[in-house]
């Protein structure tokens, strides 16, 4: 038998006690449906999917749910034109935690023509991470009742 032939029969052999022994005979866990660590999308999918809905009425400029991160576009509530806001969600982890979620808001206000940019009060972000972790558990409950 030539050289490369053998040495491909060896590998190939090594590949395959290896796949079965690493198969062993242990029994696999039942999946948990609303398991707080969801993986198929890069991030938690409870705060992703509420974070979308919790900023639905706002323009969006980049939604990457490989990297967890949504930025909306400036939104101007038709009741208060003069001012406009703009969001970004970062989710930071694969678990539905409270500290895996960071909002970042601006806001400006319109000044003799031109948008100059303001303060935002601490709690409009605080009431919007709110929202969206209330939405998320939301979310998980129903798909553990569902």
């Amino acid at each position: 038998m030539p050289q490369p032939i053998r040495l491909r029969s060896v590998i190939l052999a090594i590949s395959a006690a290896t796949l079965v022994t690493a198969c062993g005979g242990k029994e696999r866990a039942a999946p948990d449906v609303a398991a707080s660590r969801v993986t198929t999308i890069g991030v938690n999918s409870y705060l992703w999917r509420a974070s979308l809905d919790a900023l639905s009425f706002m323009p969006l400029l980049q939604a990457d749910s490989a990297g967890g991160v949504i930025v909306t576009d400036w939104y101007a509530n038709p009741s208060n034109p003069g001012e406009r806001m703009k969001v970004t969600v970062s989710i930071l982890d694969q678990d539905l935690r409270a500290d895996a979620l960071r909002v970042a808001a601006s806001r400006q206000v319109a000044q003799g023509g031109t948008w100059v940019d303001a303060p935002v009060k601490a709690a409009t972000v605080q009431k919007l991470e709110e929202i969206i972790l209330t939405k998320a558990r939301d979310l998980r409950l129903s798909a553990v009742d569902g």
